[in-house]
């Protein structure tokens, strides 16, 4: 390359730096810290969401009108079940492994005004101990068929099918999620669930589905915005 090509190039590439000091300079500064952490959180929800399947207009009418979400356990919240043999004879213990995201997803629903509600055919204190955490509203475990737990939540929380949503992973959420109005399967879900679900996460059990689904029904409704700076540490 000559001496004039260098000098071209280097030229070029301080006008490209100066343009873009002066356009950062021109652009509106937030003046609360606050507000401008959630425009710039708001900036990055926005980029990766462009890799993410655009919900349908059925999707966000069904998602516009949930009051209530409820949701399986095992293969959904939590990617599954770890059994510990303990020692000298002493039975064994659960373990299970929730996904951080889903759990800040679930404080942010109840704060906006969502109730949330865990059904679970197995009876764990783990399961009893993050739902504590995560603030949810009703905890169902044991239970050998959803239907009667389902219909206690809808009316504890004072809303209609078409206002609660459920998200599940296998066939026994099949029941519940025929009549939610809004049901939800996890991407790695049971063939049959996914045929009768209106929505289909991107994500597996376990690994953000629950925080997607959040997303998707606050956005729906326009309140992502607002929710943001509320689940800022």
């Amino acid at each position: 390359m000559s001496k004039w090509s260098k000098k071209r190039t280097t030229t070029a590439t301080w006008d490209i730096r100066a343009r873009d000091h002066d356009a950062e300079r021109e652009r509106p500064k937030e003046a609360n810290p606050d507000a401008r952490a959630a425009s710039a959180i708001a900036r990055a929800a926005c980029i990766y969401n462009r890799f993410m399947a655009e919900p349908t207009p059925d999707v966000l009418t069904r998602a516009k009108r949930i009051r209530l979400l409820l949701m399986d356990i095992d293969g959904t919240l939590s990617g599954g079940v770890c059994l510990i043999s303990l020692p000298n004879d002493g039975g064994v213990a659960e373990m299970k492994i929730f996904d951080p995201h889903d759990g800040l997803a679930l404080k942010l629903a109840h704060t906006m005004g969502i109730r949330t509600g865990f059904i679970t055919g197995r009876r764990s204190p783990a399961v009893a101990q993050r739902a504590r955490e995560c603030e949810v509203d009703y905890v169902y475990l044991g239970q050998a068929t959803k239907a009667h737990a389902y219909e206690e939540c809808l009316q504890k929380a004072g809303v209609t099918d078409e206002e609660a949503a459920y998200l599940g992973d296998d066939l026994p959420d099949m029941p519940v999620s025929r009549r939610a109005g809004f049901a939800i399967a996890v991407a790695n879900a049971a063939p049959e669930l996914k045929a009768i679900s209106h929505y289909v996460t991107e994500r597996r059990g376990g690994e953000g589905a629950a925080r997607e689904v959040v997303e998707l029904i606050l956005k729906a409704q326009g309140r992502w915005e607002a929710a943001i700076p509320l689940a800022l540490a």
